[in-house]
């Protein structure tokens, strides 16, 4: 009887846990069935990758019925081509997307600015900023503005001024469609386009409570849930649509990115793609001077193939990748061409300069980590150390081939000699037959004085002792 309440409480809590469960679960329902809110996250770099990531990712939103798109920014930029399909998309979609730059000490640099200002809601939390949209030349560091260091009046066309640089055309029509475009998705939501002019123009930045205050953004939000709060009830336009939000209290949906926006990721950072490229030419050598191992050949084939897939997302110098194959050439043909290291400090130092500007260090983000360069460079150095000092003592070392070697050996007579006859000898650890012009017992040390074919001509070594070296 005693076990009794004990059963009865046991049933008590399971049901109590049940009702529990199913009360959740029915909330969860009520939530998702009043929509829901997706969250993806652009962080790092903007390049083909990240533009894929998010273009899919707004599809696959849409696609699970959304109600709106948190797109949580912290970049400093990126490629030109990547940020306008991002900024496509967001004009394409069909759910409201909500800039929002954010944790606390994120920014929205460069590119990140043009694709705030295509959100039809921008948001940042405290202690964030944005700006400094000034187009970079791919053809080198040194950025496009116009007029000399100082921003230009909002309705300047792009005329410097007195005092300043004369920008070519190229440079004017660049900065200028910058800047066009920039204005146009401002003027698109209402926001401030003279200051994003001056972003372009001038490099200009703001932080969070400037940028709300000088209606840059729409507000200032702590995090996602106050975003939401502050936007709900906005009116936003979607197309030729306006559209009231309701975002209170809707649950938010994480959309990291798949295995291919991660592999993407991955093969196109500068560095990885460099290390690949390198890796698949050194395996094609290897393969080369080894025929057979299949490894180096399979591992160096696929490397190469990648490293150059990556290389073709990439903003890659081709100079700098034609210096890098003179070096790599250089160094290889120091092994068979005698020059005493001058084809080979020639090769590094043609590979180090490859490196530098294989990729466009003005593009945020992209550029190999000048360690990797410098230990690789490192690499080459010692064994092209390594390789002259082989050959310094190759070439100081005694000759072990031909007649050379032979005329200074010598060995024990095996059998006796008689004079101007034959017999053997054991000389270098092997049988000779040898001639000798005087008798010699067994046991005699011989020298070798020449070779005819394969019979050699001895002397005793005594008698010729005070020549040996």
């Amino acid at each position: 009887m005693w076990r009794k309440p004990w059963l009865n409480l046991g049933a008590v809590i399971c049901l109590a846990l049940a009702l529990l469960t199913l009360a959740t679960g029915s909330s969860l329902a009520a939530r998702d069935d009043a929509g829901f809110v997706a969250r993806i996250d652009l962080n790092g770099p903007i390049g083909p990758a990240a533009a894929e990531y998010v273009d899919a990712a707004m599809r696959q939103a849409d696609a699970d019925g959304a109600t709106a798109i948190v797109l949580q920014m912290d970049t400093p930029g990126g490629l030109a081509e990547s940020m306008r399909r991002i900024v496509s998309a967001i004009l394409a979609s069909r759910l409201p997307v909500l800039g929002y730059v954010a944790p606390a000490g994120a920014r929205a640099a460069s590119a990140g600015t043009y694709i705030l200002y295509a959100c039809p809601i921008a948001a940042m939390a405290p202690a964030t900023h944005l700006g400094a949209a000034t187009p970079v030349s791919l053809g080198g560091d040194t950025p496009l503005p116009i007029g000399g260091t100082q921003p230009a009046s909002p309705k300047s066309s792009g005329t410097p001024e007195p005092g300043g640089p004369a920008p070519d055309a190229e440079t004017r029509k660049v900065l200028n469609d910058a800047i066009a475009y920039i204005r146009s998705l401002a003027q698109l939501h209402g926001r401030n386009a003279a200051w994003a002019e001056q972003a372009v123009r001038g490099a200009a930045t703001l932080t969070a409570s400037e940028a709300a205050s000088q209606h840059v953004v729409d507000f200032v939000a702590a995090d996602v849930t106050a975003l939401l709060a502050q936007a709900d009830g906005r009116t936003v336009k979607l197309g030729d649509q306006s559209v009231a939000l309701k975002l209170r209290g809707l649950a938010v949906h994480d959309y990291p990115p798949d295995w291919r926006a991660r592999f993407l990721g991955i093969i196109t950072n500068p560095t990885i793609a460099y290390l690949l490229l390198l890796a698949g030419i050194y395996g094609l050598i290897l393969e080369a001077f080894h025929p057979g191992t299949y490894l180096p050949g399979v591992t160096g084939g696929i490397c190469l193939l990648v490293g150059l897939y990556a290389l073709q997302l990439l903003p890659v110098n081709y100079a700098g990748l034609a210096l890098m194959a003179l070096g790599i050439g250089l160094l290889l043909a120091e092994a068979f061409v005698p020059t005493a290291g001058v084809v080979g400090i020639g090769g590094v130092i043609a590979f180090v300069i490859g490196s530098i500007m294989l990729f466009h260090r003005g593009v945020p983000g992209y550029e190999v980590n000048v360690g990797v360069i410098a230990g690789l460079a490192f690499c080459a150095v010692a064994l092209l150390a390594m390789l002259l000092r082989l050959v310094t003592r190759a070439r100081r070392a005694k000759p072990f081939l031909g007649d050379e070697p032979m005329l200074q050996a010598s060995g024990e007579l095996l059998q006796a000699v008689p004079a101007g006859g034959e017999s053997w000898a054991l000389i270098g650890g092997e049988r000779w037959r040898i001639h000798c012009e005087v008798a010699l017992p067994a046991g005699t040390r011989v020298r070798v004085t020449a070779r005819h074919g394969l019979l050699l001509h001895v002397t005793p070594l005594q008698a010729n002792k005070g020549e040996l070296p």
